[in-house]
């Protein structure tokens, strides 16, 4: 299929020089070939305008005039000029025809091979390239047969370059739009995962909060609308959640919460840290540590992307904790900034203990779902990315730590 850059006419370039310029071009070779045509000669002069005005009309308005219809009228007439053309002679104004008709079939090849469908391009290039190769023989025929053969063939080397520069812009076109799907995929992916991240934190609050509703709502029904309160504000914050990872998406900043003040987004990060911790604490059973002393001016050194991988570090830990250690009596959190250091670093540690109990499957209830997102696997990568690194593993006696160090620069 031809490949397709959206709505040329749209395009300021071509709507404000190039339409206008080919437009004058246009009718300066109508002007031109209607005052040498009976000096030249009609049967030269006509496959000229034919072809000027084909090449022309293809390169100012290509959202309109379709190429491959155009290219073939085009190597009919140069055909039909060369076949059955006047008796060649050598004129001055029939050369300088001859040439512009040259000339212009050069630069259709050169379109075709740039904008048409590739087996359309392949066929339409070899034949208007033979065309062009062979016009000159309207002029004069060399006494034999090699000489023709050199002189048709110093030419197609002309046909051959204008190929080649439509096929090198085809190429370079096909790896924007290569480039802009791969974008596209990669947005999507950046998407799905903040999706994971973020909302898979308050929904787990939710469905930890309804399975103690369900537990203490038969014998303590006094309880269950204080939970009823708690998943209402876990819903809402999924709800805000989706809507800051899709402001992402306009606004560019990566995963994004409001800024204080400004009707844009701002990228989560250190700062959120704490409010991430309270919900988990309010939502479950753990007690739940923070060790987290950074002064404003020490959150300021920290790297806007270091510090959103690691917050999404934290929410993802705790999320995790909550889907499938939700019995943990004591989880801890860490972030601690080592600034002084010969290659200053952020670490960033969420531990929680061994279950009191066993709950098969993670949370009661739960089905034993596993995944669903890229989890910690995406984020080892993240920090890879940023020149740290992310572990994961078994810690004492049943228990689990995820621990990431990252660089400041």
């Amino acid at each position: 299929m031809p490949l397709s850059t959206g709505n040329q006419s749209g395009n300021p370039v071509r709507r404000r020089l190039l339409q206008p310029l080919c437009a004058l071009l246009a009718a300066a070779t109508v002007t031109g070939g209607l005052v040498t045509g009976p000096t030249a000669g009609w049967r030269a002069v006509v496959p000229m305008m034919i072809a000027v005005l084909g090449a022309l009309a293809v390169a100012g308005r290509r959202d309109r005039v379709p190429i491959v219809p155009t290219a073939v009228v085009v190597a009919a007439a140069s055909a039909l000029g060369t076949l059955f053309g006047d008796p060649p002679v050598q004129r001055q104004s029939t050369g300088l025809v001859t040439l512009l008709e040259i000339g212009a079939t050069l630069l259709l090849v050169c379109l075709v091979a740039r904008y048409a469908a590739a087996r359309a391009a392949v066929v339409l290039c070899g034949v208007l390239g033979v065309l062009a190769s062979t016009v000159i023989l309207r002029l004069q025929v060399p006494p034999t047969l090699l000489e023709a053969a050199a002189q048709c063939t110093f030419f197609a080397l002309g046909a051959v370059a204008a190929g080649a520069v439509g096929g090198y812009l085809r190429g370079l076109e096909g790896r924007r739009l290569r480039s802009v799907h791969e974008a596209r995929r990669h947005q999507r992916l950046q998407l799905a995962r903040d999706l994971h991240d973020f909302v898979a934190h308050d929904v787990s609050a939710i469905v930890v909060l309804a399975q103690a509703a369900q537990v203490v709502g038969g014998d303590h029904p006094e309880k269950v609308m204080p939970i009823l309160s708690q998943i209402e504000t876990a819903g809402q914050q999924a709800l805000r959640s989706m809507d800051r990872t899709v402001q992402m998406l306009d606004d560019g900043a990566g995963t994004a919460a409001p800024a204080a003040g400004e009707g844009k987004t701002r990228a989560y990060g250190l700062p959120d840290i704490p409010d991430v911790v309270d919900r988990f604490r309010s939502a479950g059973r753990s007690e739940l540590c923070l060790g987290m002393d950074l002064t404003p001016e020490q959150i300021d050194q920290v790297p806007r992307e270091v510090g959103s991988t690691a917050h999404r570090i934290v929410v993802e830990a705790l999320t995790n904790i909550r889907r499938h250690a939700a019995a943990t009596p004591l989880v801890s959190v860490s972030v601690t900034l080592d600034a002084e250091a010969a290659e200053p670093v952020l670490t960033v540690s969420v531990t929680n203990s061994p279950p009191s109990i066993t709950e098969p499957g993670g949370l009661l209830g739960d089905g034993g779902r596993r995944g669903g997102g890229t989890g910690l696997t995406g984020l080892a990568e993240r920090a890879g990315a940023l020149g740290g690194s992310l572990e994961y593993g078994g810690h004492g006696d049943g228990g689990w730590r995820v621990t990431a160090v990252l660089p400041l620069r």
